[in-house]
């Protein structure tokens, strides 16, 4: 009698092997990174001049970056592997921040010198974002893959809720100087850790059909063509097709609405503008909570689930139509956040499962983009809606998100995931 021999269990928990460990440490302390940056880089500018238009061009200048870049990101994370990629996007964030910290703390850098580092650090993030959503089924067994995600999703999630106190604390305390120099360090940390997974992430090489979309005949297509191949498949593949909608509509009728709408909402009925930190603090936490409650109890009927989570963020986000005070506006933008951190975990495990490898980095670059292109649009059709009330504001961008949750719940290939 002869037994197959078996391979090493890994650890149970995810932090319990060393290479989900560097991975998770890495992806979360770069979010951290993401959002104490964001907070520091704000008051800076308005230190530089006066409060206006001028750090809105500064943000401007980090954004469009990212969002033109985006997608030919996708196609270079899938040509050269997702672990090059973030390292290389990594240490691209620690150079320019270094540059900076030496330009604040030699001189004092005028507001074009800011914003143009801030571009190539728009730069660094279109390649960083999909090559990390890449790099995590790369690394990370299947079955795990809810878990890691949650967690990197969380810390995210946590960054957002702390970061700004944490940041603007920091400063009062320490100066900007200082507490660029903490940033930076985060950065380098967060760069080292993910640099050695290059080493253990392996590109399937001569695997025939893998080369697929990007090969033919023997030639690798242009990145044109490769970005073709990969919006032709999301187009065409229902799954893919109907989540990246889902989550273009819900961006476009949440972030507007609960910004804009939030700050109009706290003044006129919670108590002035200090409500509105309490309430959107209420977000950050429920999105945490999202984020952990789908990696620890990943839902059977996956495609049943997708359709609450959107209903949920639907139904908050039509019930502040209706409150009075702060706390049940804050209890009810905590049900939105829930909602975009569940779904946050369960979308991008989905398509990191489903969606072919030599794809994947485009199929993410498509979700990133989906997540952070339409806020500009939001922001008008808030505009748009609030000569109206906020009453009118909130129930037509929550019957919205409900309507895409009904067209959720009625696609076979949504719905019957498992």
């Amino acid at each position: 009698m002869t037994t197959k021999p078996t391979t090493p269990a890994l650890p149970r928990e995810p932090l319990g092997d060393p290479r989900l460990r560097r991975l998770v440490v890495g992806e979360g302390l770069a979010a951290v990174v993401d959002a104490l940056f964001l907070i520091w880089l704000t008051l800076f500018v308005l230190e530089l001049s006066e409060p206006g238009i001028t750090t809105g061009l500064v943000l401007v200048a980090v954004a469009l970056p990212r969002a033109a870049l985006l997608l030919p990101a996708g196609v270079l994370v899938d040509r050269i592997g997702p672990a090059r990629v973030v390292a290389s996007a990594a240490w691209l964030r620690v150079a320019v921040l270094l540059v900076l910290g030496a330009l604040v703390t030699l001189t004092l850098p005028s507001v074009m010198a800011v914003a143009l580092l801030g571009g190539l650090l728009g730069a660094a993030d279109a390649a960083y974002f999909p090559a990390a959503l890449a790099l995590i089924p790369a690394v990370v067994p299947t079955e795990r893959l809810s878990r890691v995600n949650a967690l990197v999703q969380g810390a995210e999630s946590a960054g957002d809720l702390v970061g700004p106190a944490v940041a603007a604390g920091a400063i009062a305390a320490v100066g900007f100087n200082a507490t660029l120099g903490v940033i930076v360090a985060l950065a380098a940390l967060a760069a080292a850790a993910l640099s050695r997974l290059i080493r253990v992430v392996r590109r399937d090489e001569g695997a025939g059909d893998d080369a697929g979309p990007d090969v033919i005949d023997g030639e690798q297509l242009s990145t044109a063509r490769a970005l073709g191949a990969g919006l032709r498949y999301a187009w065409h593949e229902p799954l893919v097709r109907g989540m990246l909608a889902a989550i273009a509509l819900i961006n476009i009728t949440v972030v507007g609405p609960v910004l804009v709408g939030g700050a109009v909402l706290a003044d006129q009925r919670l108590g002035g503008a200090g409500a509105l930190g309490i309430v959107l603090s209420g977000f950050g936490a429920g999105s945490l909570a999202g984020s952990l409650i789908a990696g620890w109890r990943p839902p059977a009927r996956r495609g049943w689930t997708v359709a609450g989570g959107v209903a949920a963020i639907g139904a908050g986000l039509a019930g502040l139509a209706a409150v009075t005070h702060v706390i049940a506006a804050t209890a009810v933008v905590s049900l939105i956040g829930l909602g975009s951190g569940f779904l946050g975990v369960v979308i991008v495990a989905t398509l990191q499962e489903r969606v072919p490898n030599q794809l994947l980095g485009r199929v993410l670059s498509l979700v990133v983009l989906a997540t952070v292109a339409f806020d500009p649009l939001s922001y008008v059709l808030a505009a748009v809606l609030l000569p109206y009330g906020t009453t009118a504001l909130f129930l037509v961008c929550g019957s919205a998100v409900l309507a895409c949750a009904a067209l959720v719940a009625a696609s076979p290939a949504i719905r019957s995931l498992r």
